[in-house]
């Protein structure tokens, strides 16, 4: 596409509000949904999954996280497999389904324990 002189230039602040009042918006609207229809004990595997990274993260260091074993914590991650929340990308692999889900819930929950409820 042409430049266009007559076209109002847009600068970083103008980048950087958008993307404030997007990730608002999805906060709000998109990942509060997503959240809500998560129960307690799947809040928990979710927020620690986001500790771990944004990057698809081994199932062990998840169950780790939680001071748990891999068996203890395979049928919480199967439930939230199938909800569509998360996904095995590859052999013990887990990671979000939905691209920036992680920092969402590490707003929404800024201390993560493995002993409290979400």
């Amino acid at each position: 596409m042409p430049w266009l002189p007559f076209c109002s230039v847009i600068t970083l602040d103008d980048v950087k509000k958008a993307s404030e009042l997007s990730i608002a918006n999805l906060d709000q609207n998109f990942f509060r949904v997503r959240f809500d229809r998560l129960t307690p004990s799947e809040r928990k595997y979710v927020r620690a999954l986001a500790e771990l990274g944004r990057k698809p993260q081994r199932s062990g260091d998840v169950a780790n996280k939680l001071g748990k074993t891999v068996e203890q914590v395979a049928p919480l991650r199967a439930l939230l497999i199938n909800k569509g929340m998360i996904y095995s990308p590859a052999h013990g692999d887990t990671a979000f389904t939905v691209p920036l889900f992680e920092a969402f819930l590490l707003r929404e929950i800024p201390v993560f324990s493995a002993k409290d409820h979400y």
